[in-house]
């Protein structure tokens, strides 16, 4: 029985090896984009007084760059707690929609997997975990998820960011202005390369350009981070209006 039963587990667990490799090697190109504007975060957080101990506690509980970045930036001394907890929920309300997106593809797992896999959903986690769901349904996989995939995708991009934002709280007072170096351009560049690999045609766009125009045009019309809200409340209301229509 003991050797039988060995056999079993050493079988059941190749294939999830697998998948955590093949998570990894998912994550590699999301690491190098990570990195800087990890060490980004961390010197502008410096900056602004935080701690090397306050940083990681930022990031890694509030695991979603985008609103990390909005937060430093309006993050002044005392700081406006009502503006910074709102604008973080603008920008982290797309959440909404990509949870919504992975939902099919989550039936039927536990609860216990889906919400620390929802608590470790990040852009790049999500867009990858997503694309890899829908090629294994258009492949008849029996579980379209892969929990080993995504949770070796996700983990190290999480540890990765709360490593890099602490080391750019740390070293950022020694190296100076970063963005002298072009990090502050890696950013725009891992949405761009997210964006390109779920492009579905100019009409699915449509959002997307009108959540760019109205920034775009908020950010120069009107002082202060307003731009933040705008684009985020614009581009949802485009999609609902442009999904409206086609049915």
């Amino acid at each position: 029985m003991s050797i039988l039963g060995s056999t079993t587990d050493s079988k059941a667990a190749a294939p999830a090896l697998s998948e955590v490799r093949r998570g990894l090697n998912a994550s590699l190109p999301m690491l190098l984009g990570i990195i800087p504007y990890g060490l980004l975060l961390g010197a502008q957080a410096s900056k602004k007084g935080f701690s090397i101990v306050e940083v990681p506690l930022l990031t890694g509980l509030n695991f979603a760059g985008g609103s990390e970045f909005a937060a430093i930036q309006l993050w002044t001394s005392p700081p406006h707690i009502v503006l910074i907890a709102a604008i973080t929920f603008l920008v982290n309300s797309r959440h909404l929609l990509m949870g919504a997106a992975l939902a099919p593809y989550l039936a039927g797992l536990p609860k216990r997997l889906v919400f620390p896999a929802l608590f470790w959903m990040c852009d790049e986690s999500w867009a990858l975990g997503l694309a890899d769901a829908r090629l294994r349904s258009a492949e008849r996989a029996r579980q379209p998820f892969s929990i080993p995939y995504y949770f070796s995708l996700a983990l190290s991009l999480y540890f990765c960011w709360v490593a890099c934002t602490t080391a750019g709280a740390a070293l950022g007072p020694s190296i100076g202005d970063v963005r002298t170096f072009g990090f502050d351009m890696a950013f725009p560049a891992v949405f761009l390369v997210l964006l390109r690999g779920m492009w579905r045609g100019p009409r699915a766009a449509l959002p997307w350009l009108v959540s760019l125009v109205v920034a775009g045009g908020t950010r120069l019309l009107v002082p202060g981070a307003w731009y933040v809200p705008a684009g985020a409340l614009s581009g949802l209301a485009a999609a609902w209006l442009f999904a409206e229509r086609s049915r």
